[in-house]
């Protein structure tokens, strides 16, 4: 029997059909709903790398143990890692930021790179790093004491438990580390041979899978060579000679990178990053072709800087060895992106005759130089061209809404409650775990700015921006401009006062809010109480601390705001030291509240906020050395620009800015909520690390 085709029927299937069509995709939203997608370590399970071994029960008792051997291994990790590494760390260590109160920061300024010497010393110096393994190792610990330091006032205690602990970690190494094995032969080669011609191969390339093996042999990893080097050596292997003056620079791709810096960490050897560990197999999606198979660093050491349940992580539980693994993980990361950009200088500009010309008609003697400098391109996050092209897109907000309104700076707390929770069952501190604190400071921004969206607690928010820095002991915090609403903007300085507060807030009516102030934001002691204080500079204090008193708000001839300050002699100590309104920092009371950090709330309403989020296009980051050449005719212009090597100069990169880079959280925000913005539609736009 034949269905008769009329309009009616015709519409009558196509409902069905329809119908049939979205229920399925109802269904299929619904299952993704539910199922659990793992984007920051496995990429949408894109990376499956292999777990870690672990390691022998003696070893592990050093991490797991409440004695004094265990608390000096931990607090002393970073040098014990130094005595029994095989290379050198190349970056400058910032030593002046752990100075005075706050945590130890490990942070590095400048271009960060792995050296590795020769088998034995020149004639006449002392052994160092892999060196030690094979010269004099009769006397071994004490080589190893003496290179990296005996504190002079060290207990007769300390200095019992350091060599157990030396001679403990050279037993277990001995044991199970194909690198110390490989040098282990190298010694006994030059003890039956002291003139032998020997080097050292250490093989770069890797024929198995790096998704499911990652445990080297000694065969796998290095080889020796005795007398001259052959042809079957591949581009990728390292050699290592006898006895020179020269350093050899590891590249970063090499397998034995990382297990060559950290025999704490890797003491089975495990290889490290290396450019064929192919992505996991998955369900080919025909509309979305995939445009690479293979993992990225960044994937990879997002993948193992995760905590697992059911395994031990020696990474996580090192302290400062973990910032130190950290700032070397991203280093790496970055030299490889700016290898890249040195390398694609073609695809960066385009020289034409035309440029030629205007050259050479302005002036310039010398048309060879047009192209030759390195350009440091927009695209690369925190260069020159990066920070203006940004700016030049909040200076397009304000064209549009005007000067924002409210300048806020919310700083992460070590102390939040869910960072207690974390650590309670362990010994460590919230300094020794920056990747925690920087996953805690996004999860809070994000709520932060979808608070004062949604809940409009300052009032209504037509668009914000903000950026992300890293300063002072490395702990992240975020700068904030809020353009507001028409309605909601503060023409008048009566409308201050219900939203910013400088003021004490009474201990038996707000209890919980003058815990937080105390805490939170009283600026200080400085001046004549603590002349060590950041912020003294020429004997005064910069934020010019403490204000004055004052029984109105009102606006100064700058257009700044000075805030309401009446002298209720209400009181608070800190560090034995009396402060009053004149040190309260402003603050919103809901804000402080409910995110518990300093948040400094500021109200603005001029250009100068947007200038101070991208302070760094005029001032830079402080450099360590100034130089300046000058070219074949005195002119300094003429002289070939490297702005890849100025970005190296003036960088500092502390553990918490390594971690938040790692995970590709971004660094500059910006979102326009208003419909009528020139795009016609609503603007979001998130520049990612």
């Amino acid at each position: 029997m034949y269905l008769k085709i009329t309009w009616i029927n015709l519409i009558r299937i196509m409902y069905v059909k329809y119908v049939k069509l979205n229920y399925g995709k109802l269904k299929l939203l619904e299952v993704k709903k539910t199922k659990k997608c793992f984007s920051l370590c496995c990429g949408y399970g894109k990376v499956e790398l292999p777990p870690y071994k672990q390691p022998p029960t003696s070893y592990l008792q050093l991490f797991l143990g409440d004695n004094k051997k265990s608390n000096y291994f931990l607090k002393n990790s970073r040098r014990l890692n130094s005595m029994f590494s095989f290379t050198s760390m190349g970056g400058k260590i910032d030593k002046a930021i752990s100075k005075g109160r706050g945590p130890n920061i490990f942070r590095i300024s400048g271009q960060n790179c792995h050296l590795m010497g020769s088998l034995l010393p020149e004639d006449g110096s002392k052994p160092k790093f892999s060196q030690l393994y094979i010269y004099d190792t009769d006397n071994e610990i004490s080589n190893r004491q003496s290179v990296f330091g005996v504190t002079s006032n060290k207990s007769q205690v300390d200095e019992t438990i350091d060599v157990e602990l030396i001679q403990q970690i050279k037993d277990m190494l001995d044991l199970e580390n194909p690198f110390v094995k490989i040098y282990r032969m190298a010694k006994n080669c030059f003890q039956e041979d002291p003139h032998v011609n020997l080097k050292l191969q250490l093989i770069g390339k890797r024929d198995i899978d790096g998704r499911t093996y990652n445990l080297p042999t000694c065969s796998e990893v290095a080889a020796l060579i005795v007398g001259d080097i052959t042809d079957c050596l591949d581009r990728s292997d390292i050699i290592v000679h006898t006895q020179t003056c020269n350093l050899i620079r590891i590249s970063e791709l090499h397998p034995p990178y990382l297990p060559l810096q950290y025999p704490l960490l890797f003491p089975f050897g495990d290889d490290g990053y290396h450019v064929d560990i192919p992505h996991r197999e998955l369900p080919h999606d025909k509309k979305k072709p995939k445009k690479r198979n293979l993992c990225t660093m960044r994937e990879f050491f997002s993948y193992r800087i995760q905590d697992r349940e059911g395994c031990f992580s020696l990474i996580h539980n090192l302290r400062r060895l973990f910032q130190q693994f950290l700032v070397d993980a991203y280093t790496m990361i970055e030299s490889e992106r700016l290898f890249f950009i040195r390398s694609h200088q073609k695809n960066l500009r385009c020289e034409t005759f035309e440029n030629l010309k205007n050259v050479k008609n302005g002036g310039g003697l010398n048309g060879s130089n047009v192209g030759t400098p390195v350009i440091l391109p927009s695209f690369f996050t925190g260069g020159a061209r990066y920070m203006m092209q940004n700016y030049l897109d909040v200076m397009s907000l304000c064209k549009w809404f005007g000067y924002p309104d409210f300048f806020i700076t919310i700083t992460c707390n070590p102390k939040w409650p869910e960072v207690k929770r974390f650590l309670k069952d362990t010994t460590l501190k919230a300094e020794d775990r920056p990747d925690i604190l920087c996953r805690l400071f996004k999860i809070k921004l994000d709520a932060f700015v979808k608070d004062l969206k949604d809940k409009s607690i300052l009032g209504k928010v037509l668009a914000d921006v903000y950026t992300v820095e890293f300063q002072k002991r490395g702990l992240p915090h975020a700068h904030v401009c809020l353009f507001m609403h028409p309605d909601d903007k503060v023409p008048t300085v009566d409308k201050i006062d219900p939203v910013i507060c400088v003021e004490i807030p009474d201990e038996i009516e707000d209890p919980e809010l003058y815990l937080l102030v105390k805490e939170h934001m009283m600026h200080g002691p400085c001046g004549a109480d603590n002349f060590n204080s950041p912020c003294m500079i020429d004997g005064k204090c910069s934020k010019k601390f403490p204000k004055k008193f004052l029984e109105h708000t009102s606006i100064d001839g700058n257009g700044f705001p000075m805030y309401r300050r009446r002298d209720s002699g209400k009181e608070i100590y800190k560090y034995n030291v009396r402060m009053d309104n004149r040190n309260v920092v402003s603050y919103n009371k809901t804000l402080l509240k409910r995110y518990q950090a300093h948040i400094n709330v500021e109200w603005c309403n001029q250009a100068g906020s947007i200038k101070y989020l991208f302070k760094y296009i005029n001032k830079g980051p402080d450099r360590a050395t100034l130089l300046l050449k000058q070219g074949n005719n005195g002119d300094p212009l003429n002289e070939d620009t490297d702005e890849i090597k100025e970005y190296y100069d003036c960088r500092y990169v502390s553990a918490c800015e390594a971690s938040w880079r790692i995970f590709s959280y971004d660094v500059h925000y910006q979102v326009c909520y208003q419909a009528t913005f020139p795009s016609s539609r609503t603007t979001k736009r998130r520049l990612w690390c």
